[in-house]
């Protein structure tokens, strides 16, 4: 598709960013407003699997979509994408219970998988490496973009509309993406006849489910002693295992192992790896500290984190014209790493939101300096018939480093959190627990104060308006020994974050620059472990 004259490629680009947005929207837009549909649909207690089931589903997809498309072309998979990511958008909306609306989610997650992987892959499709930056970069400020106007707009929508309008007002956008996929997208021309790797997708399938699922019951409540969390993470190593035997004697690899025998797409996925495992602490933990430690609103919470999308949008499509312009980007990483490391060191020592709305502000900079740079790494370092399996590695080991990174990051928050007011309350680890009994004297009134309450400002209020007057100071000073823990817990978690960070930057020394491509495929790339064939089409992707 290089061939195509440039008044082809935009309307092309318009609608593969049109896709990208729509999937990326209806993603930010829902998040404010879980916890409310969840409640609606009497489902609490399966709160985390609305979370777990769309993150593994998008995993696996993405995994498993990179080298179909390689096989048979992006339009097809794009087309599907956005027809099942809008089946599982609209049936969201119907959901009675909590069971119909994880499923429905987890088909939201496939096609969310699909048209993320897709998307990406068909950049290298239209463009030659040396202007993929450019397109990347506007790519990574479309998904920056649904991060800033999402939020607000879902929890206006929850709090004005029936939340089921969160699923289906953007459905007329998947159409007109749809249709000028189906419109504009060119027609590419299949590679002679491969077989498909069934048992290696299956065996990869299994092993990702055992992994994620396994770290993301750890990171919770079972926590790492669990029978069941010993048990997946045990499956996974032999799933593992078992998956490497498969593909060595594979003729067509699903994810073939001598991809990894290139340096440059080795250390990129590992930096990409570590950096989402270390960057989590930033998006997840702090609506917890905005919330739980300064107590503002979860409507307001939600402002704190647009300084961090705003400034991704605008240095994002900046670094990626300038990608274009110099046919350099390693020195944008390393430009920029040292700035997320700066914004996640802000984190660790805010006190206050406007702190907070700092350190997420610097720590965007440095995301939209570094991020656009891995994607175009790893397909300049392939060859043109690796495109679609190698993005897909690359945004599998972010998924990966993300699952991960918030279980770990979860255990040392909860580690810390013990051990704080195990020192606050005299020893004993579940006194604050039940610190509110104390205070409820004549009520007795028990009310636990935990990070789970803090979350909760007008039920928190509303037992202390209960309260008489005279134990009033003895549970404010509880409330606050409560948040002093959870934000020295918090302390300790971006400290954690900023390590990883600090190592996914030392990575970054040993990425090997080579020259972006002009043409059609890198040169200088590593051969694929199956021999180029001789004929190809001009436009196959």
């Amino acid at each position: 598709m290089e061939d195509l004259p440039s008044t082809r490629k935009m309307p092309v680009m318009l609608a593969i960013v049109a896709a990208m947005f729509f999937s990326a929207i209806n993603q930010t837009i829902v998040g404010p407003a879980m916890p409310h549909i969840i409640s609606v649909l009497n489902g609490m207690e399966y709160y985390s699997w609305c979370i777990t089931i769309y993150l593994l589903t998008s995993t696996i997809a993405t995994a498993l979509v990179g080298k179909l498309s390689d096989i048979y072309g992006r339009k097809p998979f794009m087309l599907i994408g956005i027809a099942v990511f809008m089946v599982g958008a609209f049936l969201c909306g119907f959901s009675v219970n909590s069971f119909e609306f994880i499923g429905f989610r987890g088909v939201q997650g496939i096609g969310a998988g699909i048209i993320m992987a897709t998307a990406f892959t068909a950049v290298g499709d239209l463009f030659p490496a040396r202007e993929r930056g450019r397109w990347m970069g506007l790519m990574s400020a479309a998904f920056g973009f649904s991060s800033i106007v999402g939020p607000p707009l879902g929890g206006w929508m929850v709090d004005h509309w029936d939340w089921k309008w969160l699923f289906w007002v953007f459905l007329p956008l998947g159409f007109v993406a749809f249709a000028m996929i189906l419109a504009l997208f060119p027609k590419t021309e299949r590679r002679p006849p491969e077989p498909v790797d069934y048992a290696g997708s299956l065996v990869l399938t299994l092993f990702l489910t055992a992994l994620l699922l396994g770290f993301s019951f750890a990171g919770g409540e079972e926590g790492w002693g669990s029978p069941r969390v010993i048990w997946l993470l045990a499956a996974a190593v032999v799933l593992g295992i078992a998956f490497v035997m498969v593909e060595k004697r594979a003729s067509s690899p699903v994810m073939p192992l001598s991809l990894f025998r290139n340096d440059i797409v080795t250390i990129s996925n590992v930096i990409g790896f570590v950096m989402s495992a270390g960057m989590m602490g930033a998006l997840i933990y702090i609506p917890l500290f905005v919330q739980g430690v300064q107590g503002v609103s979860p409507t307001y919470a939600g402002y704190v984190t647009m300084p961090m999308s705003v400034c991704m949008v605008v240095v994002s499509g900046w670094i990626g014209r300038q990608i274009t312009k110099t046919g350099k980007y390693k020195r944008y990483a390393v430009a920029g790493m040292p700035i997320m490391i700066a914004g996640m060191l802000i984190m660790a020592f805010m006190n206050s939101v406007w702190q907070a709305a700092l350190g997420m502000a610097v720590f965007g900079l440095g995301m939209g300096m570094g991020m656009p740079v891995f994607a175009v790494t790893v397909q300049n370092a392939v060859r043109f018939d690796q495109l679609g399996v190698a993005t897909a590695s690359g945004q599998l080991f972010r998924s990966l480093g993300g699952t991960i990174g918030i279980a770990v990051l979860g255990t040392v928050m909860n580690s810390e959190m013990r051990r704080h007011l195990r020192e606050s309350f005299g020893g004993d680890p579940s006194a604050g627990a039940g610190a509110g009994a104390g205070a409820g004297g004549q009520t007795g009134a028990a009310f636990p104060l935990d990070t789970e309450t803090l979350l909760n400002q007008p039920e928190l209020e509303a037992f202390r308006q209960s309260l008489p007057a005279e134990q009033l100071a003895i549970f404010d000073r509880l409330v606050d020994m409560v948040r002093d823990a959870l934000s020295a817990s918090l302390t300790t978690v971006f400290l954690t974050g900023t390590a990883l960070v600090v190592l996914a930057t030392v990575l970054v020394f040993f990425l090997r620059e080579i020259p972006l491509a002009t043409g059609r495929g890198n040169p200088e790339a590593l051969e694929p472990a199956q021999p180029v064939r001789e004929k190809e089409a001009p436009g196959k992707g």
